[in-house]
């Protein structure tokens, strides 16, 4: 390929991971609408995020099935197609049935999307750049879940309100859609009964594949949880209006970016197993500082440590997976994608505990507790490592 037709293909492939990171909108969003829903309880508020998390459990494995029909290409463009009605449902009417129905839809498009774009990369990069491109895909995904929550906050103070972000998400992901229409994509030939439900949920026989993917499980839950619970976290301990608190989502964004380019390089030094360890216990000792921590400060430098600590464990239990496996990597994929139903039971399950309690503190207490796998999983990463 020629560079400019590389250049051509590889850049709008590689902004639809800025797309992909519109779904993280999920956490500050069900903030704002249980502010503008009097009398709304977390528990209720949560359905939000389930709305969109559930679809990965249950559309991850025919997602791959269809791919190997339409084609990667088709299969993203598809999801960009879904993802724009999805933003266009809140401007049409603002209620909280039009809410869960435009979260309903982001999920859908936002799994077709997570299955069918690594896929699609792979297509325009050679094998030795693969990995380097990946790394650099979550990076710009962390890009664009850093600026949600800003651009919200900037929306709160104008005439249409923090919902303006819903119409500016769908304008971009309509030029996202026609620039990778219009990119010339040579795919590759795939069999049609590449992936199927029995060959993909056999994966289950081995045991350090359900640990990874209850790892992955838990990693989204928590993510999800931390972006749900840490504004009004802030509202709570330290009297911010939804606003501001609202931005704290994207200290925890910032860190999960600077996190994930210092991860890349650090992985290129460092074995995985040693680094999976300090990040997992640098984000247990930040939760569990999160638990007691009042100032504002204090609470901004914990989260951000967080961040630090999650932005590579993603990365490292999928790519580790799919080394266990090396034969069956399409179907370990589309296995962890449906682990991404996490973000849709945990935060549920944090309502209902927040409501209990009367207090965030105790969300914050319930995910350090679900974070103790990640412990649990430090000697399996290491043995898998190893035999690697």
């Amino acid at each position: 390929m020629k560079q400019s037709k590389f250049n051509q293909a590889i850049l709008p492939v590689m902004f639809g991971f800025f797309i992909m990171g519109f779904v993280d909108i999920v956490g500050v969003a069900t903030s704002y609408v249980k502010a503008d829903f009097a009398g709304m309880d977390d528990k209720v508020a949560g359905l939000i995020s389930l709305s969109c998390f559930l679809w990965f459990l249950i559309l991850s494995i025919p997602t791959g099935m269809l791919m190997n029909r339409i084609g990667r290409k088709k299969t993203v463009l598809l999801s960009f197609a879904l993802t724009a009605l999805a933003m266009l449902v809140p401007v049409l009417k603002y209620d909280f049935t039009f809410i869960l129905i435009a979260f309903t839809m982001l999920g859908i498009g936002n799994t077709i999307l997570q299955v069918a774009l690594n896929p699609l990369v792979t297509n325009v990069v050679s094998a030795e750049k693969l990995t380097g491109t990946m790394t650099l895909g979550q990076f710009i995904k962390a890009i664009s879940s850093f600026l949600g929550p800003i651009l919200t906050a900037l929306f709160a103070g104008g005439i249409f309100g923090w919902k303006m972000v819903f119409p500016v998400y769908a304008g971009v992901t309509i030029l996202a859609m026609v620039w990778l229409a219009l990119s010339p994509i040579k795919e590759q030939l795939i069999e049609k009964s590449e992936i199927t439900f029995g060959r993909t949920f056999s994966l289950l026989k081995d045991k350090y594949i359900v640990l990874f993917f209850i790892g992955i499980l838990v990693l989204v839950g928590v993510d999800v949880g931390m972006g749900v619970t840490f504004p009004k976290l802030l509202q709570e301990r330290c009297g911010l209006p939804l606003e501001k608190a609202g931005m704290g989502n994207s200290v925890y964004f910032l860190a999960r970016t600077v996190g994930a380019f210092l991860g890349g390089l650090i992985l290129m030094r460092y074995s995985a197993r040693k680094f999976f360890t300090a990040s997992v216990f640098l984000a247990l000792a930040s939760l569990f500082g999160l638990i007691f921590t009042q100032g504002l400060i204090p609470i901004l430098i914990l989260v951000a440590l967080f961040g630090l600590g999650y932005s590579n464990l993603f990365a490292i239990v999928f790519s580790l997976s799919m080394q266990r496996v090396p034969e069956k990597t399409n179907e370990v994929s589309a296995l962890l994608i449906v682990g991404v139903c996490g973000g849709g039971i945990i935060p549920p399950i944090l309502g209902i505990i927040t409501d209990s309690f009367g207090s965030q503190g105790s969300a914050v207490v319930a995910m350090t507790l679900v974070w103790l796998f990640m412990v649990i999983l430090i000697p399996v990463i290491r043995r898998v490592s190893k035999a690697n």
